[in-house]
């Protein structure tokens, strides 16, 4: 069996026409010199372009699914035009590594297993930032992923179904909702007139998804935090804090969102109408990180070195943790709730119960020799 490029050449042409591109049927055939070549075809059903195509990809799929016995091989990933389809060299690295591992364990019982190194050209890279990208989001419902910048913008990227690589980082940077962060008038929501001298800097620095994945949540370094929904429409912004805002959480229903700022304050918003349920001053230094324990409770970590347990309604602080020697950068709530753990400056991870004695330190983990910036 063999093709011409005639033959592809009028395939197209055909195709052209049906689609209804007069304009570019003409123009291609002209260039391609369809109507001085020998091929043909008056009686080529429509669809014909397609059809062979869908047939071509059909009798790829089937030999990707075989072994070269002739047995049937599962693969979980589907089968795409666009989508890279890497089944043979995956086979040949799970023979290879079968065959490393046996022959590494008669040698030596202590011997571990190789790690899997993964090619550049089997990532998905996102590309449409134009500067330093500083956070980014899973959406916890639908396959969206959303990402924030110091070029002003956040972005929601369309993750497309199968593997991972080249291919599908194209498809996913072709739409992606972008999210510009500038230009909204001091009626769209929210109260007070925002960060005054950060009013040039519109970095986002942080965001969040509500638990139902259908509103996001971004702050940026002029102290503005902003509610979007999933299509990247603006829905409110609000205006507070007076320095930039570094992290930002829903709570666990979606009920309020919460925010922490340069300003040594902590937020709590009501997300339907963008006003603040309460403000809490309890930093004598910038505010860093938060995380909800349960819907009305959370805690707050500061460059002062305290960690505050704090309450919706309450005036003061539930509970202070006190015993990092240097700024503390990230505080996370365990999934139950009951232990909190911090990371600082200081190089050491910490963690805290509000049912222990005294100061409250369960663990102190002391092995690093730096700052621990995230956990």
């Amino acid at each position: 069996m063999s093709v011409t490029s005639d033959e592809v050449n009028f395939l197209v042409y055909r195709y052209l026409q049906e689609s209804g591109f007069t304009h570019s049927s003409f123009t291609f055939a002209y260039e391609s010199l369809v109507t001085k070549s020998s091929v043909t075809a008056s009686d080529l059903p429509p669809g014909a372009l397609i059809s062979l195509l869908q047939k071509g990809l059909q009798y790829v799929e089937i030999e990707a699914h075989l072994n070269e016995d002739g047995t049937k091989r599962d693969m979980p990933d589907p089968f795409a035009l666009l989508m890279p389809y890497a089944v043979r060299k995956r086979a040949r690295m799970e023979k290879s590594t079968d065959d490393t591992d046996s022959s590494s364990s008669s040698s030596s019982s202590t011997v571990a297993k190789k790690a899997t190194v993964v090619r550049r050209d089997e990532v998905t890279m996102l590309r449409g930032h134009s500067s330093e990208v500083f956070i980014c989001s899973w959406n916890p419902k639908f396959e969206l992923l959303a990402s924030g910048s110091k070029d002003s913008t956040a972005r929601i990227w369309g993750i497309p179904h199968g593997a991972s690589g080249m291919a599908s980082g194209e498809v996913a940077s072709l739409h992606p909702q972008v999210l510009a962060h500038g230009g909204e008038s001091s009626s769209s929501g929210g109260a007070g007139e925002g960060a005054e001298g950060d009013a040039g800097h519109k970095d986002v620095t942080t965001l969040d998804w509500n638990p139902s994945g259908k509103l996001l949540a971004t702050g940026t370094f002029d102290g503005q935090a902003r509610i979007w929904n999933q299509e990247g429409k603006l829905i409110s912004t609000l205006k507070e804090h007076t320095g930039p805002i570094f992290s930002l959480k829903w709570n666990k229903s979606g009920s309020a969102l919460l925010s922490g700022s340069v300003d040594k304050t902590a937020i709590i918003w009501d997300p339907i109408n963008g006003t603040v349920k309460q403000q809490f001053k309890f930093h004598s230094d910038p505010t860093l990180d938060v995380d909800w324990r349960d819907d009305e409770t959370f805690a707050t970590c500061s460059t002062d070195k305290m960690i505050h347990v704090c309450q919706l309604g309450s005036e003061k602080p539930i509970k202070t943790f006190s015993g990092h020697v240097d700024e503390v950068n990230a505080i996370k709530w365990s999934p139950c709730g009951k232990m909190l753990a911090s990371c600082s400056d200081d190089n050491t991870t910490k963690i805290w119960s509000l049912d222990a004695p005294g100061n409250g330190l369960v663990h102190d983990f002391t092995d690093h020799d730096k700052e621990v910036k995230e956990m």
